[in-house]
């Protein structure tokens, strides 16, 4: 079973996989009720929360008619609404910024979904992500696509070792212009549609403005972390992600946000002259997935997308706990963001960053010394 999505990766892995020679069915998962515009407490909200899926399904049956394949239609609304999409507005809460893609795929694509391929007799799942299904003695890992410009493993971590050695990544290796090639040889309506950058469950719109159905704004003081100097007002503190730079509409940048006060409903910054404040050398995960046996000392970590990797120094603190040690330093490694391990092209696993340190303080205590002017 192929989750076909609408867009050009899935529709080239479905292809991909039927020339292979497998009995391919396709299905397009529905998370997101477009129809229902009512915000957590029921309340009427814009029109902005209409998500295009309608066209996506429309674009993944026109695939599955051209490559003479089946589709499905499967909703997942609740699960979506109940695992993912109230975990991530609790996080936003807290002032936190998570990855709901991440939690989409741990919850929803390789769990319910799986589940509903297994209890209809299909043997495997695949998509159209840019990862490797790498077996080796006997074992399967999550490992980097060849096309190292779109890897996807960062946002399969949280996905369970199981989940992987059942799933097919078509993909894994070979580049998005030759998947294009493929598409547009096969004259698929879908060859030259752009990639999807917005939300999973939401779609192309301003985020902001969808956030602010669930999270009412609340203007607040934008502070300089060094001076004290009030700079300006932001519209909401939970809206804003340490290290950001646009969209702050400060004058005499650029600026960073370098932490956020949610009771006091403050966002610090700093200018590029003090950008190093946003380095921090060491951070607590939790909730880590173990996706292999290994457990190295030394590896690397992406504590984002398409960051390059970071040589790290890991300490198992329990089994789903870590302490990362980067010594050289890495800037904006965020509360609530993933940390991903990797050895080589192996991904290890990931979790979700608690805290962050310099010289084993934690950043939001370092910053409140420098910002009080009781910093050593």
């Amino acid at each position: 079973m192929v989750g076909l999505s609408g867009g050009v990766d899935s529709a080239v892995a479905a292809y991909l996989l039927k020339q292979q020679g497998h009995d391919v069915t396709c299905a397009f998962m529905r998370n997101w009720d477009s129809g229902a515009n009512n915000d957590v407490l029921g309340n009427p909200t814009t029109n902005d929360d209409i998500c295009p899926q309608e066209k996506d399904y429309n674009d993944a049956k026109s695939v599955a008619e051209k490559l003479g394949l089946p589709l499905l239609r499967i909703d997942f609304i609740e699960e979506y609404w109940n695992e993912v999409f109230m975990q991530f507005i609790d996080e936003y809460k807290k002032g936190r910024t998570p990855n709901p893609d991440i939690l989409c795929n741990k919850y929803i694509k390789f769990d319910h979904f799986l589940e509903f391929a297994r209890k209809n007799g299909f043997e495997y799942l695949a998509t159209g992500h840019y990862c490797k299904r790498l077996e080796k003695d006997g074992k399967v890992y999550l490992a980097k696509a060849d096309d190292r410009n779109k890897d996807q493993s960062y946002f399969l971590a949280q996905v369970s070792a199981e989940a992987i050695s059942k799933t097919y990544f078509p993909l894994g290796e070979i580049d998005k212009p030759e998947v294009r090639r493929i598409a547009q040889e096969l004259g698929l309506s879908v060859a030259d549609k752009k990639d999807s950058t917005g939300i999973c469950f939401i779609g192309e719109r301003n985020f902001r403005q969808f956030l602010q159905n669930y999270l009412p704004a609340k203007e607040g003081k934008i502070i300089d972390l060094k001076s004290g100097k009030v700079l300006g007002e932001h519209i909401g503190v939970l809206y804003y992600t340490i290290g950001q730079r646009k969209g702050l509409n400060l004058s005499g940048g650029p600026w960073f946000v370098a932490d956020k006060d949610v009771e006091k409903n403050i966002l610090y910054v700093v200018n590029l002259s003090y950008s190093e404040l946003l380095n921090s050398d060491s951070c607590l995960v939790s909730g880590f997935n173990h996706m292999t046996e290994l457990r190295p000392e030394n590896c690397c970590a992406k504590f984002r997308y398409r960051q390059s990797d970071n040589e790290v120094r890991v300490e198992y603190v329990d089994e789903s706990t870590v302490r990362l040690y980067y010594p050289q330093g890495v800037k904006s490694v965020t509360p609530g963001q993933q940390a991903v391990l990797y050895l080589g092209d192996i991904c290890l696993g990931g979790g979700v960053i608690e805290e962050t340190y310099y010289n084993n303080k934690p950043m939001h205590i370092r910053l409140k010394e420098i910002s009080d002017g009781t910093a050593e």
